[in-house]
Formats: structure tokens, C-alpha cells, sequence
């Protein structure tokens, strides 16, 4: 066996990561554009190492360059794979266990599994300098093989050279290259293809723009790891581990998009991949209320992402004027519906942290047009209702004529796809809705209402501040009519009858968002309902069903199951009464659910059993989807970790 040092020189590049502004505008930082300080943040944030190509979390890439090193497996039969991603359900794919990331990519752990082989990959970066260490775990078999492939990605020309036991990258049109060396028992090096194969018996340490031994690669990435626990550990102390399940699962799922040329941070990297039309580019799309509710959780440690992803979706806002339900590449996007309004919410928190108006300077017009929306467009005797409004095509794809004005679409446009409460709920197609007034859907609308007022009073604008005041007072007024005095419980309303819908979910308590109960009343609603175990308490909480729902032992998707957003919006109408047994209650049973699948395996699901609190129970719970998280933001907050 041979053994190779492989050696990244990258030179001095730091300078080129960010284009200078040499407008005699931009020189005053005063006089920057809310427009530009947002390209400029992104381009500062699209540079540098990280994990940034959604089809593996194995692919290490150098932004703006496109400079990448990518690291494949082969197995003990000479099998190859190459696309690592959290929660692959594809056959035979590699099973993932994520650990620490921070979000600039400095730190990265994860350990793979995948035919007799089990892994350990770190990575720490200084720089242009990364350090990426490969070491075998218990069990591992000896009979499989590593290869570490330099490349570019996204079709960004950069010129590779394989020679025997060094490789080079050279970025098209720079002066400098990425020089390369490697640490470990190497077989192979193929020219042809480009890559280096080593065994898996010992450590491999690749290092880039350094020259290291493997010990001193592994006190290079201990350092790093150690960094991160003491940061996280002085920052957040008793919940160190809810931060870090919510850290890691942002983090891991954070990509450079370079279709739209923009970091954003996606449900999962494995949607990503599913609404690609490009494979090798990769692909995204963003949902609307899980992309806002990422920018709640990633204010807590990265004000750049915070601001890209609340930038991004409300960017995404459609020619009708409303935020999509999805957008995707190629500029697909839900044209006929959109999703729950919790965007106001989340540039609002947001603000409250950072206190920079540019940032709601840039999102106030589109925040409005979507406000006025859903006022024009899904009333109907004073309240909301879901729904899904025809449209010309755009791109001729799935969901432009799938359930587009019927109940299915309607339904999508709530976020609780196959909810219990639309069963049998007819569809207006003239005026495009569901004969439902929405309880939750209102509830949240006027709590936009008043959040929206307030960012228009802090801009200035009191003449739209009055507009939304007395949109929210009017909305509000109206809530009475779906108020049930003997059950103490607000109830959606049958629109063609008038009759209150006894099907009910963690939506009905969302009128705590809006301030509509009186404190007795809500008091009531928590006392009869929330901690009644026949509905919605127990061990696990809060069912999306209620108990004795016949749908509750369905146990698919939003029938039955446990998703974070309801306990997060619940937990935050709770904050607006003196309810401090249900706020602290609901905090420590969310932290929990969130911290029984954390601990075993790293793993954030997207929905979890109310039965057992596991998410890996079902097919339709995604291993690692970030709004899980939000069972652990709810315990940040109330235990003031978050300010």
C-alpha cells in the first residue's frame, strides 16, 4: 500500500468572494438600498466551505468557485455510491447519522452506514483551509473502499488533474489552484476518472491549503469539535441539546441553489432532489409557512440566514399577489393557492432581534399585497376560508392542474394536506373556496393584520397602519360567530349553513393568537380541551386529531400525528395569557418528543406518533425535516434562551 498526503494550496482568494461596489451610492453605507445590502449579504454568505450541494451531504464544496471534493463509497462487490442524503428512502441507500454543523460550515460530523461499511466524516475549516477526516467505526468493514473525487460542480469550469499521489483543481480564469496531497493506505489513483481510492482500514485525512499527519488532523478537528460544544454549551447551558437539534438540522439542510444563485435553507435536502428538473444541479423548493418558520429558528444563531430564507419565500410572491404554498426551480410555484399567513410573524421576531428597518423596508410591500390577498379573495361572511383559485399555466407541470379550484387544493392551501376537519367539506368553485369559515386560517390572518400594522407604524406608514387596524378589528369581531358558549371551544363554520363544525384539531386554539378570548375564555379552552385526555393530552402532544376522532388511529400524515408548527403556534397564542402551567406543560412535552429521536439517532422528524412519540414509525415522516425543531424553539423561548 502506498501512502499519499493530499494538499489543497488555495492561495489568496478571500478577496474575490465578494464583489466591491464601486457606485459612488454604495460607498456611503447610509445610502445602500435595502435591495443591495440583501445581494451583498448573500454573496458574502455564498463563499467559502460547506455542504453546500444538495445531492450529498459527503460533497464538500469552495463558494464562489464551485470547487468541490467529493467522497463516494464502494463496497467490498465493487458497488458505488455517491449520494448521501438524510432520511433516503431510495433502495439500498446509505443510512446517515448527522451530528454537529455550525452554519458557516467550519464544523461538520455525520457518520454513514451503508453496505458493511460504518464511517465517521468531520470536516473543519479555517479560511480556504479544510481539514476532512475519514474514520472507520466499529464494525466497519475492511473489504470496502473510499474515493475522493475533485471536481467542479454546476457546470463552473474548473480544470482537474489526478497524477499518482496528488490532485489539482484550477478554477477557469484564476490564478491560483487547489493543490492536493492525501493521508491514508491509498490502491489506486485513476486519471481517467479523476479520484483517488483509498482502503477503509485507517483514518483518511484529506487537507486543503495545509499539510498535516493524520494525528494532527485529528487534534485539527478535535479542536474544532471541542469549540463547538463550548460555545453551545456556555450559550444555551441546560438546553445545549435542544439548540443543537435545532442547529443541526437547519444546518445540514442549508445549499447553495445555483439556479437562483442564492443560500437558502429547504425542508430536506431529499425534497430538494425529488423537484429537481436538473439532477445535476440538484434543485430546491421551498414551502411557504416551513421557510418562515426557518427564519424564527435560524435568528436565534445566524442573522444572515435568518433574513435569506423570510427574503426568499416572500421574493417568491406570485403575479396574483399572494406567497405560494411551494416554489421550486425553474419558477414553479403553487400560482393558485397559498398557505398559512405567518409571514408577518416571522419578519416581526426576526426585527425584534436584529432592529434593522432595511430589512423590513425590503419586505413590507409584498407582506401588504399578501395581506390584502387573502381579505379579497378568501372572505366570505366576514371570516376565512381556504381555497384554490384557477389560473393560466405557466410551466405545464403537476400541480398547475392537479386539485387546482377543488377541495384538494384548498386543503393544500391550509399546510394539513389530508386533514380530518375538510372531510366532506364542500368547494365553491365560483368563488373558489371551501364552504368552511377556517377558524385557525382567520385567527392567524388577523394576527398578520396586527404584526403587519406595526412593522407599517415603524416605517412610517400610519395610513396602512390604520388600514390593517381596522381589517384585524373587523375580523375580530366576527370571531364570535364561531365562539360555542356551552362547549367553550371556537369551532369552524359551515358557510352554506351556518352550522359550527364539530371536527376540531390544535387549530381551534389559534384564536389565542389573535387576542380574541377573553382570559376566563381561554382559560376554559386549555382546561376542557388542551388538558382533556380524551382530545388532545397525554404523553405525547399535540395530536392533530383529537383522540376520539375515528381519524386519530388513522396514524398518516395529518390524521392523528404530532407536527412541531402546531405546538409552536399553540405554545406562542399561550404566551398572550396568563396560562403559565400550559406554556410550561406544553414546553417540556415538546422538548421530549423533539430530544427521543435527537438523542438516538440524530435524527428531527417531520411529524411523530402520538403514540409513541417515534417519527420512524410511518413512511411519511421524513428523518430529518427542520420544523421538527420547532419542539425545541418552543423551549428556547420559554426558558429565554431566545431574546
Amino acid at each position: 500500500m502506498k501512502k499519499v498526503i493530499i494538499l489543497l494550496n488555495v492561495g489568496l482568494i478571500c478577496s474575490v468572494l465578494m464583489q466591491s461596489c464601486t457606485d459612488r451610492t454604495c460607498k456611503n453605507q447610509s445610502e445602500i438600498t435595502p435591495q443591495i445590502r440583501y445581494n451583498q449579504m448573500q454573496q458574502q454568505l455564498a463563499s467559502g466551505w460547506n455542504t453546500w450541494d444538495t445531492r450529498s451531504v459527503l460533497t464538500h464544496v469552495f463558494l464562489p468557485f464551485g470547487a468541490a471534493v467529493d467522497i463516494q463509497l464502494i463496497d467490498g462487490e465493487g458497488n458505488r455510491e455517491g449520494k448521501f442524503l438524510v432520511g433516503s428512502r431510495s433502495k439500498n441507500a446509505p443510512i446517515l447519522h448527522p451530528g454537529p454543523h455550525t452554519f458557516d460550515g467550519t464544523y461538520t460530523d455525520i457518520a454513514v452506514e451503508w453496505k458493511g461499511l460504518r464511517l465517521r466524516v468531520q470536516s473543519a475549516a479555517e479560511g480556504n483551509k479544510n481539514v476532512i477526516l475519514i474514520s472507520p467505526l466499529e464494525g466497519c468493514s475492511k473489504q470496502g473502499k473510499i474515493a475522493v473525487r475533485p471536481q467542479g460542480v454546476w457546470f463552473r469550469v474548473n480544470r482537474t488533474e489526478v497524477s499518482q499521489n496528488t490532485f489539482k483543481i484550477s478554477p477557469f480564469g484564476e490564478d491560483f489552484s487547489f493543490k492536493s496531497v492525501v493521508k491514508g493506505e491509498i490502491t489506486e489513483t485513476n486519471d481517467k476518472d479523476k479520484e483517488i481510492i483509498l482502503t477503509t482500514g485507517e483514518p483518511v485525512a484529506i487537507c486543503i491549503d495545509c499539510e498535516m499527519e493524520v494525528a494532527e488532523a485529528k487534534d485539527f478537528i478535535q479542536s474544532h469539535a471541542d469549540a463547538f460544544v463550548d460555545v453551545n454549551k456556555k450559550n444555551y447551558g441546560q438546553c445545549y441539546e435542544v439548540y443543537n437539534a435545532m442547529q443541526n438540522v437547519l444546518a445540514w439542510d442549508n445549499i447553495y441553489d445555483p439556479t437562483i444563485n442564492k443560500v437558502i435553507t429547504p425542508v430536506s435536502r431529499i425534497w430538494n432532489v425529488g423537484w429537481s428538473s436538473n439532477p445535476t444541479l440538484g434543485g430546491f423548493v421551498l414551502f411557504c409557512w416551513d421557510t418562515y418558520f426557518a427564519s424564527m429558528m435560524l435568528s436565534t444563531g445566524s442573522k444572515e440566514l435568518a433574513y435569506a430564507n423570510a427574503v426568499e419565500i416572500t421574493d417568491a410572491i406570485t403575479e396574483q399577489g399572494f406567497v405560494p404554498n411551494f416554489y421550486a426551480v425553474n419558477n414553479y410555484k403553487s400560482r393558485d393557492r397559498s398557505q398559512p399567513p405567518v409571514g408577518s410573524m416571522a419578519v416581526w421576531m426576526i426585527y425584534e432581534k436584529y432592529r434593522e428597518k432595511w430589512f423590513l423596508e425590503l419586505l413590507y410591500d409584498k407582506l401588504l399585497s399578501w395581506n390584502r390577498w387573502w381579505d379579497e379573495n378568501r372572505q366570505t361572511d366576514g371570516l376565512l376560508c381556504w381555497g384554490s383559485s384557477p389560473f393560466e399555466k405557466v410551466t405545464y407541470r403537476w400541480w398547475e392542474t392537479d386539485g387546482v379550484n377543488a377541495t384538494e387544493g384548498g386543503a393544500l392551501e391550509s399546510g394539513l394536506d389530508n386533514s380530518h376537519m375538510y372531510d366532506n367539506v364542500p368547494f365553491d368553485t365560483l368563488k373558489h373556496q371551501q364552504k368552511l369559515n377556517d377558524v385557525g386560517l382567520t385567527s392567524l390572518y388577523i394576527m398578520d393584520c396586527e404584526l403587519l400594522a406595526k412593522i407599517a407604524y415603524e416605517l412610517g406608514k400610519k395610513k396602512d397602519a390604520r388600514e390593517l387596524k381596522t381589517r384585524a378589528d373587523a375580523y375580530s369581531k366576527n370571531m364570535n360567530k364561531t365562539w360555542d358558549q356551552q362547549n367553550g371551544f371556537y369551532y369552524n363554520r359551515h358557510t352554506d349553513t351556518g352550522e359550527l363544525n364539530r371536527r376540531i384539531s390544535p387549530t381551534n386554539f389559534y384564536p389565542l393568537l389573535a387576542n380574541i378570548p377573553s382570559q376566563e375564555q381561554a382559560q376554559r379552552m386549555i382546561n376542557e380541551h388542551l388538558f382533556n385526555p380524551e382530545e388532545f393530552w397525554g404523553e405525547w402532544v399535540i395530536p392533530a386529531t383529537p383522540r376520539n376522532d375515528p381519524a386519530y388511529k388513522d396514524n398518516t400524515y395529518w390524521r392523528g400525528r404530532i407536527w412541531a408548527p402546531l405546538n409552536f403556534l399553540v405554545y406562542m397564542g399561550l404566551r398572550n395569557y396568563n396560562l403559565p402551567e400550559a406554556r410550561k406543560e406544553l414546553s417540556e412535552k415538546s422538548k421530549n418528543l423533539l430530544l427521543k429521536g435527537w438523542l438516538a439517532n440524530g435524527y428531527v422528524f417531520e411529524n411523530y406518533s402520538a403514540e409513541s412519540g417515534t417519527g420512524d414509525d410511518v413512511q411519511n415522516s421524513d428523518k430529518f425535516y427542520h420544523w421538527g425543531a420547532l419542539l425545541g424553539f418552543i423551549t428556547l423561548i420559554e426558558e429565554g434562551y431566545y431574546k
